[in-house]
């Protein structure tokens, strides 16, 4: 019923969307002398701020056609290498004759950079992505949005996320560096676990795991104490609904990505309508660039997906409830998962002292269930000055933590490869 008010309020917001569009457009027309006015510009930025908070946020796109290396602007095309009906392995390909210019020949180290699937879209981390193009070949885990697929489909939990990720890693080739980006954490331990077990030649060379909930009992958040306090079936009964039509995924239950963004919204408001604010007066100055950096970055924050009911569930049961993983007590496909049998991954760790969505330690945690893989093998880094989206964007993760990430992947490369190089 939710999910069915929800759309019946964006509908019913149209008139008023269209009204302040086309106030907007008369207002801020060039040959329009009034829309200069102080009156003229407040009017503009009133249309323009209405019109934002009633449309349709969709997916954004990816933007990524060239990466900068040692000076050089190095062309980039994405495309897809393996899918399923729930993902799709995107691949940001360099241009060879324009990296070799840029003073980069030979293979470079392949990254598959795992994103979240909690309520935003994969390109949240086109800043990852950029980074890690300098030096690497680039793979991104692209999730697609539950209510777009069809009932026929079946379902996606925990365990498939799981199987996707062991399959796309086998899809990329030996050697293969993988970045998890918070949420992704416990299911690409689980993953390489698996993989290690089984001396699968296929297993990846290192861990990079960033912002990740390995073990949500250490430093709880505001979003882990919620999880912990609430009993299972109160996020059964209250955050759990029906896809309407016509959405191709119309009749599946899922946990929709607007009710994760208003409770994110609703933990920073004030910041939000600060952020808000400021935007209307950067309109009314004509501060061209203010203004365009609040819309990039809202209409990737505002852009969010469904997760399947099983996947939402499960998630919380085993990551943050039960805690199975870091208790030595999760089972995949009847297999107890063994992160201690891990011995020849290099396994990295990035915090931010500030993340308030997965506290310090809760990552850093990772070290002690893989226990088998050697200290040379390891390093841990918190940085001192960010929160969780710092992480694995902006400029202190360009000036501090991607070289880094970048180093350590450097040196769990494999000696064969680094040889090939």
């Amino acid at each position: 019923m939710l999910y069915a008010l929800h759309e019946a309020a964006y509908n019913a917001a149209i008139p008023l969307r269209l009204a302040a569009d086309a106030a907007r457009d008369f207002w801020g027309s060039p040959v329009n002398p009034a829309g200069r006015s102080d009156y003229g510009r407040k009017l503009f930025a009133s249309a323009d701020l209405v019109s934002n908070m009633t449309r349709r946020y969709g997916k954004p796109e990816w933007r990524i056609d060239e990466v900068e290396i040692a000076g050089q602007s190095v062309p980039v095309e994405m495309d897809t290498v393996w899918r399923s009906a729930w993902v799709k392995l995107q691949h940001f390909r360099r241009d060879p004759r324009a990296l070799a210019a840029a003073g980069q020949r030979g293979p470079a180290p392949s990254v598959l950079i795992v994103a979240p699937l909690s309520g935003h879209h994969a390109t949240l981390l086109r800043g990852t992505v950029r980074g890690f193009l300098q030096d690497h070949d680039v793979y991104i885990t692209d999730w697609s949005n539950a209510r777009d697929v069809p009932l026929y489909e079946g379902r996606f939990d925990f365990h498939d996320f799981v199987d996707h990720v062991r399959s796309m890693i086998t899809a990329i080739g030996p050697d293969t560096h993988v970045v998890a980006v918070c949420q992704p954490g416990p299911p690409v331990l689980t993953a390489a676990a698996l993989m290690a077990e089984d001396k699968d030649p296929m297993r990846p060379a290192s861990l990079v795991f960033m912002g990740s909930p390995i073990d949500a009992r250490l430093s709880p958040t505001v979003t882990n104490k919620m999880a912990e306090d609430r009993p299972f079936t109160w996020f059964q009964h209250h955050m759990i609904h029906t896809v309407p039509s016509p959405y191709l995924g119309a009749m599946r239950r899922v946990y929709p990505g607007f009710v994760q963004l208003y409770s994110f919204m609703s933990m920073n408001e004030t910041m939000h309508r600060d952020a808000h604010w400021r935007y209307f007066e950067d309109l009314v100055k004509e501060d061209g660039d203010a203004a365009d950096k609040h819309r990039e970055f809202y209409d990737e924050y505002l852009s969010v997906l469904d997760m399947t009911q099983e996947f939402y569930l499960q998630t919380i049961e085993i990551v943050f409830q039960k805690y199975l993983l870091p208790r030595g007590e999760l089972v995949h496909r009847g297999r107890l998962v063994k992160p201690e049998l891990i011995t020849d991954i290099g396994l990295m760790t990035i915090e931010g002292a500030h993340d308030d969505i997965s506290g310090v330690g809760q990552t850093q945690a990772a070290h002690a269930l893989c226990s088998g893989i050697p200290a040379k093998l390891k390093e841990l880094y918190v940085h001192p000055d960010v929160g969780h989206y710092g992480v694995f964007n902006g400029t202190k993760f360009r000036r501090d933590i991607y070289p880094r990430a970048r180093d350590f992947i450097r040196r769990a490369q494999p000696a064969a490869a680094r040889a090939a190089a």
